[in-house]
């Protein structure tokens, strides 16, 4: 890869005068020795897997197997339909795809872990919505996911992506900030733009831990993608306004592996604190275990 950090990738980009999706698709090629068409036929593949999974979301039973979550992303859509939705019809639509995404993974579904499971919904819920509501072509934004990739292997190769390392925070937090420096360029705004849009996103999520109730990826898992797009979305419109990132995106990655290595092991997918630890939080685990015994039995 020409780039280590989000600040190499802007002068790459400025320097070639390409776009971050233009960088990572070139480098992308070059590593795997595959062709850029084949590349890009490849990813075109996991968009479309995104799709689906965004629609079986919105029209089929998605109640998980724990009986926990499921159908959220119906009720959201149905509550847009209203016309009544406080953060009105295209912040409400990306939260819906998100969480219709993020219920298919918890329903045993096929996803694209973007950058992980627990995260999945958080790009597709913000690219299909963006993809219907400008009426992009599935190119435009297969060319979003380079950008976006080329974020989280950044991201990944200098802090974490992983809940279990470094929270949520790390988790649903990186997806965030790809989410949103993939907006920025999808809207026509620069390298530069994009990767303060990148910082503001994450800056927002730093310290959220991982808290998964009984261990499964459902509460809070779910919802936290739903936030995560409007988060997203909110993050691309302050970087295409002019709004930067005071702290250098880099740094707000550094912080974020320094928070997350200093979180308690108990904050980090163990289920053993936060959410996972409270009076309702053991109840629903001590139901779950019941239900395993009698399956058994």
């Amino acid at each position: 890869m020409r780039f280590q950090t989000l600040d190499q990738l802007v002068k790459v980009c400025e320097g070639e005068g390409k776009s971050i999706a233009e960088i990572m698709l070139e480098d992308q090629s070059s590593e795997s020795g595959r062709s850029v068409e084949q590349e890009f036929q490849k990813m075109a593949e996991y968009y479309q897997i995104m799709k689906e999974a965004v629609h079986k979301g919105l029209t089929e039973d998605t109640t998980s197997r724990s009986g926990l979550t499921g159908k959220d992303a119906q009720r959201v859509m149905d509550h847009m339909d209203t016309g009544i939705a406080a953060v009105g019809d295209i912040a409400c639509r990306a939260m819906a795809y998100a969480l219709a995404v993020s219920e298919v993974n918890a329903s045993m579904g096929r996803i694209i872990a973007t950058p992980t499971a627990g995260s999945c919904g958080i790009i597709p819920g913000v690219f299909v919505s963006a993809q219907e509501r400008f009426n992009w072509t599935d190119d435009h934004l297969v060319h979003g996911l380079f950008a976006a990739g080329a974020i989280g292997y950044v991201i990944a190769n200098n802090s974490f992506v992983s809940g279990a390392e470094g929270g949520c925070q790390a988790e649903v937090g990186s997806a965030i900030g790809m989410a949103a420096g993939a907006m920025v360029e999808l809207r026509g705004g620069t390298p530069a733009q994009a990767i303060h849009g990148v910082g503001l996103a994450l800056k927002n999520t730093l310290g959220l831990i991982c808290d998964p109730v009984g261990g499964l990826v459902e509460i809070p898992c779910i919802v936290r993608n739903g936030f995560g797009a409007v988060n997203a979305l909110a993050a691309a419109d302050m970087a295409l306004a002019g709004v930067r990132s005071a702290i250098p995106s880099d740094e707000v990655v550094q912080v974020m592996l320094e928070v997350g290595l200093a979180m308690p092991e108990k904050h980090r997918e163990t289920a053993k604190g936060g959410l996972a630890q409270t009076p309702t939080g053991k109840k629903i685990i001590k139901d779950l275990r019941k239900q395993r015994k009698q399956i058994k039995d």
